[in-house]
């Protein structure tokens, strides 16, 4: 049972960005707090009574002179395809225009469930506008202000009445890695050239038309399964240069592995949605190896590798411990360098430390580098202890979790990293009150 999707649709300035962060909560993660890593989220993921789905917001969509161009439609055609539920978002001081009325006709043909949102219900003007909206002949109508936060728990009530119900997966022992990326960087090759092709594939299974391809293959005599996100259905330039698109897919893919292959086109160089495919990854607590394809069409591969290596260290200064493999997936060159570092980052990501020797470690490092007085205060570091694996997760208790400053936390982090093995895969910090 895979993860819902619920998506907001609907023309712009309706205001599908509120709501989206009034259904996401406004929790700041560290990772928005690095440099490069882009602050506009498309994606999120919603918990609410025990229920979970992902969240999308097809906001920005450019209207250009009131007519519904193709990029409008190409945007509304990937929510409708990849959402189980459609929020049909629609401005209730402004009431309804020609586009409300074409995003309608396509989901009227869409067969997909629909709740129509009308959003700035705050506003006296919905009193002129109120009954018109049932024109667009759907069942399900609900009155919000995502600037006020009225009628957003009755929004979450109502998706969560009409979305399948989410259980987490029972996992059996195979390995999943999923292959996650810009479009054209080479993602199938990549799936193409680990299969080999003429190796016997155990099991093909395309899933619906809204999902990524698992593939079951052998390695060393063990089995493990890859997840190709860059099967799309639909041909077609517009549709398929939506990154948001590819985006969405990766998401979908990340939930499912326990390793993630972010490829890299060498041609083209590292660009910001490389990073924003990447800080999905770690978000979502997955082992991760960098891996730069089409390296057949690089010269001077020594030099062109040292610097590769200084751009990706200053790109993803967010994950220094990611591994960076150099390959063609076309002339399977290198190839091999792969599988050892997925297996290395999943064998770090489940690595558990002795209560003893992490408190040793973390006293040590605390003594070496006291943290500085503020207001008069020193942190104390009380003990610590790992609570997770996959990603290896420490809770730290102190005096006061308030004077824990970023820059600390980071240096506590590269402490645990030069003691144990964790190259691959993220680690979380949480500091604990004494008694919490």
């Amino acid at each position: 049972m895979k993860k819902p999707v619920v998506a907001l649709l609907g023309r712009p300035n309706v205001g599908k960005s509120t709501l989206f962060n009034r259904l996401v909560g406004k929790k700041v993660s560290i990772i928005e707090d690095t440099p490069g890593i882009t602050r506009d989220r498309i994606y999120g993921n919603v918990t609410f009574s025990n229920q979970q789905f992902h969240l999308i917001d097809t906001g920005g969509i450019d209207l250009a002179n009131e007519t519904f161009n193709d990029s409008i439609r190409a945007q509304a055609e990937l929510a409708i395809d990849e959402a189980d539920l459609i929020l049909f978002v629609v401005d209730g001081k402004e009431g309804l225009t020609s586009n409300d009325f074409a995003v309608r006709d396509m989901l009227l043909k869409s067969n997909r469930e629909v709740i129509v949102v009308i959003n700035k219900c705050d506003s006296k003007l919905i009193k002129e506008h109120e009954y018109d909206f049932y024109e667009l002949g759907f069942e399900t109508y609900l009155k919000v202000s995502g600037e006020q936060n009225d009628g957003i728990y009755d929004l979450l009530d109502m998706i969560i009445a009409k979305i399948p119900k989410f259980n987490e997966e029972v996992e059996d022992d195979i390995i999943k890695f999923s292959v996650i990326g810009r479009p054209n960087v080479g993602k199938s090759s990549l799936v193409n050239a680990l299969l080999d092709e003429e190796r016997v594939i155990v099991s093909n299974e395309a899933g619906t038309t809204r999902d990524a391809i698992d593939t079951k293959f052998t390695y060393h005599g063990e089995d493990y399964i890859v997840i190709d996100t860059a099967g799309m259905r639909k041909k077609g330039k517009i549709y398929e240069s939506v990154e948001k698109y590819s985006l969405l897919r990766s998401m979908k893919a990340i939930d499912r592995s326990d390793v993630c292959l972010l490829v890299i086109n060498a041609e083209e160089g590292i660009i910001e949605h490389d990073k924003h495919i990447a800080s999905y990854a770690i978000e979502a607590g997955k082992a991760l190896v960098i891996v730069v394809n089409k390296w057949d069409l690089v010269e001077d591969k020594e030099q062109s590798q040292k610097k590769w290596l200084k751009d990706i260290e200053a790109n993803f200064q967010f994950m220094t411990y990611a591994k960076v493999v150099f390959l063609s997936a076309k002339t399977k060159k290198r190839i091999h360098t792969l599988m050892p570092e997925v297996l290395t980052a999943y064998e770090n990501s489940k690595r558990e430390i002795k209560t003893s020797v992490l408190n040793e470690v973390i006293q040590e490092a605390y003594t070496l580098n006291l943290p500085p007085t503020y207001k008069g205060r020193r942190l104390k570091i009380y003990f610590a202890t790992q609570v997770a694996t996959q990603p290896p997760t420490f809770n730290i208790q102190v005096n006061s979790k308030g004077l824990v400053h970023f820059s600390y936390e980071r240096y506590l982090e590269n402490k645990i990293r030069e003691s144990f093995d964790f190259t691959g895969t993220p680690i979380v910090i949480n500091f604990k009150n004494k008694g919490e």
